[in-house]
């Protein structure tokens, strides 16, 4: 990954963030984290999928990733930052479906 992708990606991590609203009572916070924790679960499954069709495309592509699941990868792992930011309260944006992906 070059320094401008670097960037780019850490933007969108730490960048501006759109403005939560009021915060959830702390029931709704608990569905919320449960909700997410399951999420996070299928991304994870979703992950090796995708690890593991990437790895047999270079084996067969000489050492060339496809970028679509590159980026895919990519967007995952933001979303994955983002969803471990809102269960450790470093964030109170709650990732995906409830704010755009971006």
């Amino acid at each position: 990954m070059t320094s401008s992708d670097e960037d780019k990606v850490s933007g969108r991590i730490h960048g501006e963030q759109p403005d939560p609203g009021a915060q959830d009572n702390m029931g709704m916070r608990l569905v919320h984290v449960v909700l997410i924790a399951l999420m996070l679960s299928l991304a994870s499954t979703v992950l090796t999928a995708l690890t593991v069709i990437q790895f047999v495309i270079m084996l067969v592509n000489n050492r060339q990733p496809n970028a679509r699941l590159s980026e895919f990868g990519t967007d995952l792992g933001i979303w994955i930052a983002k969803a471990a930011r809102y269960q450790t309260a470093a964030s109170e944006v709650k990732p995906w479906p409830w704010t755009d992906l971006d």
